[in-house]
């Protein structure tokens, strides 16, 4: 038996065991993401949507909607071109703040 044909099945063990591993690696990679996603959410969620009242009283921006408003729909729009926000999420986020 030649050396060669000795070293096919290291050399497939090899190879489908590095593939294995690259592939638990994405997988933890993505589940991290995707935690850090969730965090980020509820972070989102937690904050009030009306001002505290030691805050001052922001001024109103055309249309009605409030600074701090504005300035919340700027956030959402900027984790939903990061692709954070699906555009289920960022909709549902959107009309929080335009309600609230």
């Amino acid at each position: 038996m030649s050396p060669l044909m000795r070293r096919r099945p290291l050399l497939r063990a090899a190879a489908v065991g590095g593939g294995a591993y690259a592939a638990g690696r994405r997988r933890t990679a993505a589940q991290e993401r995707e935690a850090g996603q969730e965090q980020r959410l509820e972070s989102l969620e937690r904050q009030p949507a009306m001002p505290t009242a030691a805050a001052p009283a922001p001024s109103a921006a055309p249309g009605g909607v409030s600074a701090a408003a504005v300035e919340r729909l700027k956030e959402l729009g900027q984790l939903h071109e990061q692709g954070v926000l699906t555009d289920d999420e960022f909709a549902q986020q959107k009309s929080k703040v335009l309600a609230g």
